[in-house]
């Protein structure tokens, strides 16, 4: 059977068996998982809300095309011999500003055994920033068979996302052109960000485990520093926590992206802070390609995507060790790519050969670390890099060289299992 029927056939057995029975927002009667998807493994994918028309890009000075990063994924091109660009989406360029978009996305995933998505949510200067895909998600005809949660991806915007610079840090101490601050008062943090959070908290398809929802922070130490050290960063959270519990929840599962977290000593500081578990949002701080995004990488040789995945595997084994009353969470990549975020003439190293099937060898990986290392208690999350980051050569959707090769490696490991 080949890719496209095999999806098909998934999609045909979904319809059939997992929304017949006990709910239709993806739940099953039993099942021993503590999350609310009822599963015993949550299998979630990273949403980068990146390709949608929107006043917002505007805002900073990017893709005047108004079509966000498709521009750079259509104008894409092959930098050498055996480089694999451009990447063309199987379903079109479909603008993710659109519920109807978000109805195929939805079902694509189920069929696949993902069952949870995690949008990259985004504040700068008194206002949200790319909100809107987030927003048609929830619009979308079966959303609410997917269970969905925030990562406040609380970084700087500086020229990452533009491909007319080629080095994004050309400074040695580290300057970096900057075009929005990320930070937020205490002020903002309680009356602007935890109302605005408890509203997308409130829906029934939000993730939560042990009856909190799920809010993951990508930058912990910009946290940290804006609102002025680790005792007022307990203070926000502490406050969230209580405006949860008054909602009618049992508080916040507040997790922490694990790169910045690097010191033994940050891990007690971040325990005081009530966080519950340590995430990983991708393979970019192992190895070669770490910091990629920020230094002179002409030159430097390619990465097999076996290498950089096993050498992120014994990271995580390390990083988990460093904070033994923190849930560590695993995480698989997809691949590799940059190099459309960089002018023609600059190349950046990738990761190669990764192929569906490779990328199935490291879902299984993930699945077995999880029974080893997860404990009793906590879900079984395996986050996965992710459904759409195509300008960073890591997505799951369908595209001409692979087909539904993704999303098929994902359902051969987890669809089957309750």
């Amino acid at each position: 059977m080949n890719c496209k029927n095999y999806f098909k056939a998934l999609v045909l057995a979904l319809s059939c068996a997992a929304f017949s029975s006990c709910a239709t927002n993806g739940e099953r009667c039993t099942g021993t998982n503590t999350s609310n998807t009822g599963r015993d493994y949550d299998v979630a994918a990273y949403v980068w809300p990146a390709y949608q028309n929107t006043p917002d890009w505007k805002r900073y000075g990017h893709f005047p095309k108004n079509i966000g990063e498709w521009e750079f994924v259509k104008e894409a091109a092959s930098k050498k011999a055996g480089h694999k660009q451009p990447k063309v989406p199987l379903w079109g360029y479909e603008l993710e500003n659109n519920p109807i978009v978000w109805a195929r996305k939805v079902d694509a995933c189920l069929a696949s055994g993902i069952n949870v998505l995690i949008f990259d949510w985004y504040w700068y200067e008194g206002k949200p920033y790319l909100e809107d895909s987030l927003n048609a998600f929830v619009k979308a005809p079966n959303g609410e068979r997917m269970k969905f949660a925030l990562m406040w991806a609380n970084h700087t915007i500086d020229d990452l996302w533009d491909k007319t610079v080629p080095v994004k840090c050309k400074d040695k101490n580290g300057y970096r052109h900057i075009r929005a601050e990320a930070d937020v008062s205490m002020d903002e943090f309680k009356n602007v960000l935890v109302p605005r959070w408890l509203r997308y908290f409130k829906m029934p398809n939000y993730y939560k485990v042990s009856g909190k929802p799920l809010l993951q922070i990508f930058n912990p130490t910009g946290l940290k520093k804006c609102l002025g050290g680790a005792e007022k960063v307990a203070e926000a959270f502490a406050y969230l926590n209580e405006k949860a519990r008054e909602a009618g929840f049992a508080g916040v599962e507040i997790q922490l992206q694990q790169s910045p977290l690097r010191k033994a000593e940050a891990a007690a500081e971040y325990e005081k802070m009530g966080v519950s578990g340590v995430f990983s949002y991708n393979w970019l701080e192992c190895g070669a390609l770490a910091g990629s995004y920020h230094r002179d990488y002409t030159n430097k040789p390619d990465v097999d995507y076996k290498v950089l995945g096993e050498a992120a595997f014994a990271e995580m084994d390390r990083r988990a060790a460093k904070y033994p009353n923190l849930q560590f969470y695993p995480n698989v990549s997809c691949g590799w790519d940059t190099n459309p975020r960089f002018p023609d003439n600059y190349y950046l190293p990738v990761a190669t050969n990764n192929t569906p099937e490779r990328f199935e060898y490291f879902l299984r990986k993930a699945k077995d670390w999880a029974d080893k290392n997860i404990r009793k208690g906590n879900p079984k999350l395996i986050l996965i890099n992710s459904l759409n980051e195509w300008t960073e050569g890591s997505y799951l959707e369908p595209d001409e060289e692979n087909g539904y090769g993704f999303l098929n490696a994902t359902a051969r490991v987890f669809y089957k299992i309750k």
